[in-house]
């Protein structure tokens, strides 16, 4: 009897332990299982989870051990907002979007009348020689044709009318050879028979001018606004700044017209075939316009533009373009556009203002203030959530208050006022992932 209650109490104590040891066995397997997928976080940037310790690649900070018992919920929103403020811009400023559709704006450009170089008569020396005399003291003096010019002493004219002397003497066959060569010369048929009536030789051949007219002296020719010297304005890499805006500049017209002394002296030598003075008529007037590289390639000959004497708009008045000339003057790539006058009540010098209508059909439209510079670039600031991200955009014409965007930008809001979004210290990064 003793003996079975001992052997029940053993049964017993066996069965308690298998069944501690079946409830302890899932604990420490579960325990060893959790331990094996324990994550770690940072503290100040709950985002930043890794699988082992370490530092977060943000602040630096260790990694803490993540609580099992407890969901980390990260508000995808805010991963915006810790982004550089030179990539991301926080502000609650309004947003608009591009307007598009056909535009017609009136563009803007100036100009001024110069002579009309189709008029203009040359002279030069025939002969090699000394100005002896020199009747011209000025530029743009007035002279008429026939008139004076000045007198010219060449040792080849003076051997030559010898040689006419000496031929009528002893060989009259010969004579119209040597009456044509002195004429070639530049003598005229009156000063030829004179020399053969006198039997002298003319040391001072006359030059008279072969036009009416204003003469100019050549030397001066490249220094003087002739036949213009208007250029844009050295900020027109914005696109079109002349429309509305006055994107083109004239320079001072000091130089036109101006009655400077000549460079030419008496006792001076001058060579044979050399250009000494040119000769503009007052007949033909030019208006010559600057336009810069975009807004040269929308104009057309045949073209009509209204124009008027600086700011006197009661004076306007038509005209058509005539000729369309490239150019490059003082470092800059821009048109000439001339305007053939038939009246001459213009004065050489004067300013002008012309608008020309140009249509616009493709690309968006915003206002100026919404498109920031970055030199060569531009940028718009894109409204993504509650942020502002610059987005670099490609420019096409400007107006007055808008500029055109050729860039497709038609589901896009964008800041109404760049500048507010941009401080004296910001340097704005563009991604690359961003310009689409």
């Amino acid at each position: 009897m003793r003996n079975s209650y001992i052997v029940s109490i053993i049964l017993g104590i066996s069965f308690l332990a298998g069944m501690m040891a079946c409830k302890s066995r899932p604990a420490k397997e579960m325990h060893a299982g959790h331990a094996q997928h324990q994550l770690y976080t940072c503290p100040m940037h709950p985002q930043i989870v890794k699988d082992q310790p370490g530092q977060c690649p943000i602040c630096g900070m260790d990694l803490v051990l993540k609580d099992a018992n407890k969901e980390l919920v990260v508000d995808s929103s805010i991963a915006g907002l810790t982004q550089p403020v030179n990539e991301r811009v926080i502000a609650s400023i309004p947003a608009i979007t591009a307007e598009s559709g056909t535009r017609i704006y009136s563009s803007e450009v100036n100009g001024i009348i110069t002579y009309d170089t189709r008029h203009q008569t040359s002279i030069s020396s025939r002969v090699g020689g000394r100005v002896e005399r020199l009747l011209i003291k000025y530029n743009y003096q007035p002279v008429r044709k026939g008139q004076l010019i000045m007198e010219i002493y060449s040792p080849d004219l003076a051997a030559a009318q010898r040689e006419l002397l000496y031929v009528a003497r002893n060989s009259p066959e010969m004579l119209p050879a040597a009456k044509q060569r002195l004429q070639l010369l530049g003598m005229q048929p009156a000063q030829i028979a004179q020399v053969l009536q006198s039997s002298n030789v003319l040391y001072r051949v006359p030059v008279y001018s072969n036009s009416d007219g204003y003469i100019l002296e050549k030397s001066a020719q490249a220094q003087a606004l002739t036949p213009a010297a208007i250029t844009p304005a050295a900020t027109s890499g914005d696109g079109m700044g002349g429309m509305q805006g006055g994107g083109t500049t004239q320079t001072a017209a000091s130089s036109v017209a101006v009655a400077s002394p000549v460079l030419l002296r008496e006792g001076q030598y001058v060579n044979a075939g050399q250009s000494l003075f040119t000769i503009y008529q007052a007949t033909g007037l030019v208006a010559e316009f600057a336009f810069p590289p975009q807004l040269a390639a929308r104009i057309r000959k045949g073209q009509q533009l209204l124009f008027y004497p600086g700011n006197n708009r009661k004076a306007m008045q038509t005209g058509n373009i005539g000729l369309i000339e490239p150019v490059f003057r003082n470092g800059q790539n821009f048109t000439l556009a001339r305007v053939y006058l038939q009246d001459n009540h213009f004065q050489v010098g004067a300013l002008l203002t012309a608008n020309i209508p140009l249509i616009y059909t493709n690309g968006w439209w915003l206002p100026k203030k919404a498109v920031w510079r970055l030199g060569n670039r531009s940028v718009v600031f894109k409204q993504e959530h509650s942020t502002y991200v610059p987005v670099e955009i490609t420019p096409g014409a400007e107006t007055k208050d808008m500029i055109q965007i050729t860039t497709d930008i038609s589901t896009w809001k964008v800041a109404a006022n760049a500048s507010y979004l941009v401080d004296s210290e910001s340097f704005i990064e563009i991604k690359k992932n961003m310009q689409q």
